[in-house]
């Protein structure tokens, strides 16, 4: 496998820098980590990549481009270049359920184009969302968003592995970190049911022992297409499951 991501939510920057201490000091082949940018969260994707620096040479902030007003300057990307901050994952974002957040008219395709004009060398990765469309408008948004300036694309998490094979195989000349999450409960997956659109297999049962294996299986089948790995540990002990994954393959 080429790479290896990891997502960290950070709740609090105590916890955020202790989970990712221990991520890298148990798991070495974990190489990039993603950064969330929740609105619901006081702290920024940016501000605690500068402190993620100090562990993991690349770290990924989002950021949704509804939340910035690209008709002034984008003064983030002049921090990006003084924290060496060298990539970025822009999507469009939804918009605040209660409308207190001001947020703009933006999609992701606009900041792209402003990352790629005004900072060249920032890797500019965008999402893929298998389940929002047909395959076909997918995939052409996903041109869109190559023309614009993308560099490379990170998935909605995947359930069905005869669905990652159909879309490795699509897009095998791609940059693409293929999503994995566990889901643990007939809530969490009633939640991926009705807000994105997800379908899950006759075979899945919320369980652990289910989403280990599927896991593996995805890991085992994204290596041999040589891509890359995105694992979203939600809801769940972090480092319990990273070793049920891994534990046959940890150095």
């Amino acid at each position: 496998m080429k790479n290896i991501s990891i997502e960290i939510i950070p709740r609090t920057i105590e916890q955020f820098e202790k989970d990712i201490v221990t991520i890298r000091n148990n798991f070495p082949d974990i190489n990039i980590l993603n950064i969330p940018d929740l609105l619901r969260l006081d702290i920024r994707s940016w501000d605690v990549a500068k402190i993620a620096k100090k562990y993991f040479s690349t770290v990924i902030p989002h950021l949704r481009a509804i939340d910035f007003n690209l008709r002034e300057p984008f003064k983030l990307i002049s921090f990006f270049k003084q924290n060496n901050i060298n990539s970025v994952l822009i999507i469009t974002g939804d918009k605040p359920q209660d409308m207190s957040k001001k947020v703009y008219r933006n999609s992701c395709l606009e900041l792209i184009r402003i990352f790629k004009k005004e900072a060249p060398d920032i890797k500019v990765y965008a999402g893929l969302d298998q389940y929002r469309q047909s395959f076909r408008k997918e995939l052409d948004y996903i041109e869109d968003k190559r023309i614009a300036g993308a560099d490379g694309f990170f998935t909605q998490p995947f359930f069905d592995i005869k669905l990652l094979e159909i879309y490795l195989d699509l897009l095998k000349d791609y940059e693409i970190f293929w999503g994995i999450t566990p889901v643990l409960n007939e809530t969490v997956k009633n939640y991926w049911e009705s807000k994105n659109n997800v379908f899950f297999p006759s075979t899945f049962v919320p369980v652990m022992e289910w989403n280990v294996n599927f896991a593996r299986k995805a890991v085992e089948i994204i290596t041999a297409y040589k891509s890359n790995s995105y694992i979203m540990p939600i809801r769940v002990n972090i480092i319990e499951y990273l070793n049920e994954i891994f534990k046959n393959t940890k150095k």
